[in-house]
């Protein structure tokens, strides 16, 4: 039986090839031109080349269905074919040849969207020669990619799918550093490359830290950055050295002479400002939170989202009005000086100040339990008097990820013509007696409880002991 969905993967993945399409060369119609497209670097020299799994047409009816967006729909059906969503409400039509499943007392979600995961980058077995996800080398390494270091065999991929209804999540560099590296967004789909797992045309991240890590790695190396005060300043002139880059290929575009050479960490930094790389951002204090986006008025570009963000609560207003979300855990905190100000009540309170809150993991075993995290956050926040319903709650794990994420026009919700990421849990999903039952991504059965034939399983993981226990 596992034997077929691993031949069944071969198929759907033979054209998950690793090379990506060449720029096109230069036009001769005159100097200017070659010299704009000789500079017009491939913003995406290794491209997506993920292939939806083959899915059949399904509806899925008399259950209690969360959107993701915060709507609710009691006895509600889904019909979803093609990869994308058709129709959803109290009552549709179904087509005929369709798979019914009936879901009385099951409900029905988008797929859990985790934004913050070391999945591939920090994969199981957790040993040194898989410890992939710092470079802990100099303050500034915007140059690396982190899809390079990710490894598609982790097993943690697979439980997170089955246990969590992971169907999308943002693999992020470590916070050693004041400038990580760049995140990227996979289908948590079985591939046998990264590029097969790759989320088609979403934004690159940018992992930026504050704070503790980056002054302790190198303060203790008797190396800049060693005070929080150093932590901006390195940080700063990095932001000045990318716009004199810019210039310089500004200049070379309008007037020609030397062409400048090219820098992968300039790059990196010229794209945070001109708007396609998103910046994720390492940061627990309130006050350092407002540092950065101080800092990021300065340079021009915007901070997506804040990573785990203990202290948000304190600053509601200041994130809503940069819209910037908090990525948060539920009630991790005290495991060292700048995580210690925390509050339970974190996440429903920056939900009720009218800013973007987000649960996330950060861990192998906690995104397989999003959903309980954010059940924890949920009973908090109301035990605290702040009155948030289930559904709403949901878009912590839905749509404010994929906003964050930049695909929230393709994923997050359900919601006609998006993609079919959804979850068929086999109770209320902030319970914690319940679990995925079945998963589907872009509409493709990735996963049932009732069927052992749908259990992915890593290559890694074949004829070795512990086969097949994703449950």
């Amino acid at each position: 039986m596992r034997i077929g969905i691993v031949v069944a993967a071969f198929a759907a993945l033979a054209a998950c090839a690793t090379t990506g399409g060449g720029s096109g060369s230069a036009s001769s119609s005159s100097a200017s031109e070659e010299r704009t497209s000789e500079s017009a670097f491939d913003p995406d020299p290794y491209p997506s080349t993920y292939r939806v799994y083959p899915g059949r047409p399904t509806v899925i009816r008399n259950a209690t269905i969360y959107d993701g967006e915060g709507g609710r729909i009691d006895n509600g059906m889904v019909y979803f074919a093609e990869g994308r969503v058709q129709a959803i409400g109290a009552s549709i039509d179904i087509p005929e040849g369709v798979d019914v499943i009936d879901g009385a007392g099951l409900w029905v979600t988008p797929g859990v969207i985790d934004i913050h995961s070391h999945l591939g980058n920090y994969p199981t077995p957790s040993v040194e020669a898989h410890s992939d996800g710092n470079e802990a080398t100099d303050p500034n390494t915007a140059n690396v990619w982190t899809e390079h270091s990710v490894w598609p065999q982790d097993p943690g991929f697979s439980r997170a799918l089955a246990n969590g209804g992971v169907t999308t999540l943002n693999i992020l560099p470590g916070s050693a550093n004041l400038f990580g590296g760049r995140s990227v967004t996979l289908r948590n789909v079985p591939a046998r490359t990264m590029q097969g797992m790759k989320f088609p045309n979403a934004p690159y991240g940018l992992k930026m830290a504050c704070g503790e890590n980056p002054k302790r790695v190198y303060g203790a190396r008797n190396r800049s950055p060693a005070s929080r005060m150093a932590n901006i300043a390195v940080a700063r002139q990095a932001w000045i050295d990318a716009q004199r880059y810019e210039d310089q290929w500004e200049n070379y575009r309008d007037n020609g002479g030397t062409r400048p050479a090219r820098n992968l960490q300039h790059e990196t930094l010229v794209g945070v400002m001109n708007g396609d790389i998103l910046v994720h951002n390492h940061c627990y204090r309130a006050d350092e939170m407002a540092n950065m986006i101080d800092m990021a008025e300065e340079f021009g570009y915007s901070i997506s989202s804040f990573q785990h963000a203990v202290e948000a609560y304190k600053i509601p207003d200041l994130l809503r009005e940069h819209g910037i979300c908090s990525a948060m855990w539920a009630d991790w905190w005290g495991f060292k000086m700048e995580s210690y100000d925390a509050v339970f009540e974190n996440i429903p309170m920056v939900h009720a100040g009218g800013a973007c809150a987000i649960v996330h993991s950060d861990d192998e075993n906690g995104i397989q339990r999003l959903n309980q995290e954010a059940a924890k956050a949920l009973a908090d926040g109301r035990r605290a008097g702040i009155q948030i319903s289930d559904e709403e709650a949901w878009q912590w794990l839905a749509i404010n990820p994929a906003r964050a994420l930049g695909i929230d026009e393709e994923t997050g919700s359900l919601v006609t013509g998006k993609r079919a990421d959804v979850v068929l849990w086999n109770g209320d999903p902030f319970s914690v007696y319940s679990r995925p039952q079945m998963v589907w991504i872009d509409g493709a059965l990735m996963y049932d409880m009732n069927d052992p034939t749908r259990r992915p399983i890593s290559d890694f993981e074949l004829g070795q002991p512990g086969e097949g226990s994703v449950r």
